[in-house]
């Protein structure tokens, strides 16, 4: 038993234990130290709000699909499935001088998207804010035919589900017993 416990049990926790707990226990280090400094964040976006409105969309707009669905829902599951493009948006973010995004780009870099998930999370949040006033002005247009084509289109449905209906008044159940011979065309 000496033995097992001495040399044995020690090589088994390292095959565990390797840098993935460590990393995860930094990870957490990093974001707890993040939601110290949201007020801060909080405060100079409100400040800087109308500078980095056109920068914001300018980077949203070049950021591919993927990026774009994150960012419109932020989400952990949609970090988890693109972690280098969330890295990628990020360090766009830092070249536009993002509050925030420097600490939440060198975090996501080094331990990745997912471990540092909240900070992430807050940065999406913040730019969704910025990006979604400019995109609901563009689509107010189009949603407004959209809803008219949807109206014609159902109006269009009820008049071929009243026809019929007719259609099936007309036909008349004949009595048991009785064999029904169809009227030639």
């Amino acid at each position: 038993m000496g033995y097992w416990k001495s040399k044995v049990l020690p090589k088994i926790k390292k095959v565990f234990e390797t840098g993935a707990s460590k990393k995860a226990a930094a990870a957490a280090e990093v974001s707890k130290s993040f939601d110290e400094s949201k007020e801060a964040i909080n405060k100079e976006l409100e400040d800087k709000e109308t500078e980095l409105q056109p920068k914001v969309v300018e980077v949203y707009e070049a950021s591919p699909a993927e990026i774009k669905s994150i960012v419109k829902e932020p989400k952990k599951e949609g970090l988890k499935k693109h972690p280098a493009a969330v890295n990628k948006f990020l360090e766009e973010l830092v070249k536009i001088e993002f509050p925030g995004s420097k600490q939440v780009s060198e975090a996501s870099s080094q331990y990745g998207a997912t471990l540092v998930s909240a900070p992430v999370l807050f940065i999406l949040e913040k730019v969704s804010t910025f990006v979604v006033v400019e995109e609901r002005a563009v689509e107010a247009p189009a949603e407004t035919t959209a809803t008219e084509a949807e109206e014609s289109s159902s109006k269009e449905e009820i008049v071929v589900e009243e026809e019929k209906k007719e259609e099936v008044k007309v036909e008349v159940a004949a009595p048991v017993g009785e064999v029904v011979k169809e009227p030639k065309a």
